[in-house]
């Protein structure tokens, strides 16, 4: 963990020094992450330009900004900049993720299996229609006996909320909390499923609602790159699945064809998000929640995603003059 000094805290910019203050509170820094006030400020004029910077109103959660983090992958130590990178907002089925990795643990430790038989019971079966149209696999229903290999892939990869309701039980919301707070990340617990209130049992019923930040889920990211989220093993699963994402609406539209990009989606009414690993001729992380509609949101995200790929590759080439 890097300690910063502060007078090294008042000279950091806005961008970065919220989630600084949330260190010095005890979040720990993932291995060899250090902040880039440069990169912050580049970030900040193309979240700007792309007309991301703005207060937005959100109903129910009332004014809201964007959470937006990346670290650079290519320079040694990795570097993280960002805007409003703590603040906390409705992840929609981002937070998936952290259900996935805590099932995982589970299975790796021997609790549970990937062939392991599960039975879909009422009322997690809530979906009606696929959240990606062309999926051809069903929806689940009542009775259906499928594997938990089966649920994390529908969840991860599909974004299916029936799954994840599944995959809830089986974790359990305390161990997916303990993992969550274990690294950190603490503010982003997962309390709630996939469904209505009145089907939560106390004190679910009426907890407050999942929310999450850019610098958190990023940091989740950046625990998979470097194979330390819970193991090794867990780390290449959640790579896998989280490869073969459908949802290439949002960032991964705005990416080159020959980049791959690891990630997951979450998308509902006011909210927009897309978190994920990009390997391409540049290298980084991009944690990007927006408060806005999907249909407003998702033209914004595009172009945000080309001008960042673009800056790392800018980024990229002056550090390889420099070494030159």
């Amino acid at each position: 963990m890097h300690i910063l000094s502060a007078m090294t805290m008042r000279a950091l910019p806005a961008v970065l020094l919220l989630p600084w203050i949330c260190r010095a509170q005890g979040t720990p820094a993932p291995p060899q992450l250090l902040p880039d006030s440069l990169l912050a400020s580049q970030l900040a004029a193309i979240v700007r330009d792309t007309g991301l910077d703005s207060t937005f109103m959100t109903g129910e959660d009332g004014p809201e900004q964007i959470s937006l983090a990346v670290i650079d992958l290519g320079t040694r130590p990795a570097r993280l900049g960002g805007v409003h990178p703590g603040n906390f907002i409705y992840p929609a089925s981002v937070y998936k993720m952290y259900v996935g990795a805590t099932v995982l643990g589970e299975i790796a430790g021997g609790t549970h299996a990937l062939r392991e038989p599960y039975v879909v019971r009422a009322p997690n079966d809530v979906d009606r229609e696929r959240e990606i149209p062309d999926d051809p696999r069903p929806l689940l229903r009542e009775g259906d006996t499928v594997t938990v290999n089966y649920l994390l892939d529908l969840m991860l990869t599909r974004s299916d909320n029936s799954a994840a309701n599944c995959l809830i039980d089986i974790a359990g919301r305390e161990k997916i909390n303990a993992l969550i707070d274990g690294y950190g990340w603490r503010g982003s617990e997962v309390t709630r499923k996939f469904l209505r209130r009145k089907f939560e049992p106390p004190p679910y019923d009426t907890i407050r609602g999942t929310s999450t930040c850019a610098l958190h889920a990023a940091e989740f990211m950046y625990r998979i790159y470097t194979g330390t989220l819970v193991s090794p093993w867990v780390s290449r699963q959640m790579m896998t699945f989280l490869g073969r994402q459908l949802d290439t609406s949002k960032l991964a539209a705005g990416l080159p064809r020959d980049a791959m990009f690891y990630h997951k989606t979450g998308w509902y009414a006011d909210w927009t998000n897309d978190v994920g690993i990009v390997e391409g001729r540049a290298r980084y992380i991009i944690a990007c929640l927006v408060p806005e509609a999907e249909e407003r949101a998702g033209p914004k995200m595009r172009r945000l995603s080309e001008r960042i790929y673009r800056l790392m590759l800018d980024r990229k080439a002056g550090a390889e003059g420099q070494s030159r």
